[in-house]
Parts: structure tokens; C-alpha cells; sequence
């Protein structure tokens, strides 16, 4: 399917659900034109409702097709290129991966009402809920049980890079921000992350973006 990939997305700064296809389709060489709509402006839910039906981003064009929600759009490009390994071959561990990628889509809510995403800041000194803690903990173990039985293969979850990825980058974004002290592995997965050239460029698009929302800057 030769048609253009058309991705609207909110602001990289603090959009952790556009992130995740974004960083897929980098991640997997697939060409695609952006649009970044500017949250919390006079006119940003007119430009995003030109695009999208929920009213929400980030939102993907193909043709005729409209995909919202980050993992329907990743199932989306599984489905469309299916050339590329957007999920782990292996039966088991692809199950595991869409397990944790749905339980990161659908949770967690206590991390990221707590920690909103900031890739141009750090908060060193935030103090966290037992909430919070317990979020992070959770998502530790997820990390750590993928990375051992099914990340042989690579420095990520799964090995070589996945959607599994996708979904939980943003979360290490959150953890560098807010000074969360991790583990050896945890540690060493969230510095995979943060290396990969594609998270790397979404931290320099992000550092240009003229747009600053108070409520995420932790003031």
C-alpha cells in the first residue's frame, strides 16, 4: 500500500500517547508526514477535530483510513506492513508483549496523573505517593520478567525493538524526568531507550517547540 502515512500529533514535549507510533514508525523506517497540534491553545480542539473524530491525538491517516488510540494504530501498522516485526514472532512472547503493552495502555493512572510527561525538564526532588510507588513497581517487574525470558536477543523487552517498546518509552521518559532510582536492569533497558536515535530525536524536536503549559511544568 503505496498511500502516504499522515500522523497528528500534540505537543512532543508532553504528549507521551502520540510518542508511541511515532517512535514506532521511526523505530521501523516507515516514511510518514507529521502534524503537530499545540495542546491547550484557543484554536486546538477545532484543528485537531479536522483530523480526528474523537477529538484526541494523536490520530493516523491512511487513505481512507482514520486510526486513533496509540495501540490501535500499532496494530494498525502490524496489520498494513506486515514486512516489519512490530511484535515479538514467537507466540508466547508476542502474547506477553500485547498483554503489558494493553496493561500500560489501560493503567497506571496514579504515575501518570502524578508524573505527566516533560522531556525538557527534571524534577529531582519530587516526592512520590505510595501510589504511585506501587505504578512503579509494577511496571519494574514487567520489565524485568520481559527482559529475562523473552530479551536475549537485544537490549529490549523483547529483544530487538517492538510496540512493546513503543508503549513503554514514554514511561521511561517519565522516570528520567522525576529522578526514579531503578534497578540494574531496569536501569540498563530505560538507557536502551533513551539511546535509541529515533527517542533521541523526539527529545531534540521536542526542546524546539515554542509551546510551554504551566500544568505540566510542575510550578
Amino acid at each position: 500500500m503505496n498511500t502516504p502515512l499522515h500522523l497528528v500529533l500534540a505537543n512532543k514535549a508532553y504528549s507521551s500517547w502520540s510518542m508511541r507510533p511515532w517512535l514506532a514508525m521511526k523505530a521501523m523506517g516507515i516514511p510518514f508526514k507529521e502534524t503537530v497540534v499545540g495542546l491547550d491553545q484557543p484554536d486546538t480542539a477545532a484543528k485537531i477535530m479536522q483530523f480526528s473524530p474523537s477529538g484526541k491525538v494523536p490520530v493516523l491517516l491512511h487513505g481512507d483510513n482514520v486510526i486513533w488510540e496509540s495501540l490501535a494504530i500499532l496494530d494498525y501498522l502490524q496489520d498494513t506492513f506486515f514486512d516489519r516485526h512490530w511484535w515479538p514472532t514467537d507466540p508466547q512472547a508476542r502474547a506477553f508483549a500485547r498483554s503489558v503493552s494493553a496493561e500500560m495502555h489501560a493503567g497506571f493512572r496514579d504515575m501518570r496523573i502524578a508524573m505527566p510527561m516533560n522531556v525538557r525538564k527534571t524534577f529531582p526532588s519530587f516526592a512520590r505517593s505510595a501510589e504511585v510507588d506501587k505504578d512503579i513497581a509494577r511496571i519494574s517487574d514487567i520489565w524485568r520478567e520481559s527482559r529475562k525470558r523473552f530479551g536475549k536477543g537485544g537490549p529490549f523487552l523483547f529483544g530487538a525493538f517492538s510496540n512493546a517498546d513503543a508503549m513503554y518509552a514514554p514511561v521511561v521518559t517519565r522516570f528520567k524526568t522525576y529522578g526514579v532510582p531503578l534497578d540494574k536492569p531496569c536501569q540498563a533497558y530505560a538507557d536502551a531507550i533513551l539511546a535509541h536515535p529515533a527517542v533521541r530525536e523526539w527529545y531534540i524536536s521536542a526542546a524546539g517547540e515554542p509551546w510551554v503549559i504551566a500544568k505540566y511544568e510542575m510550578k
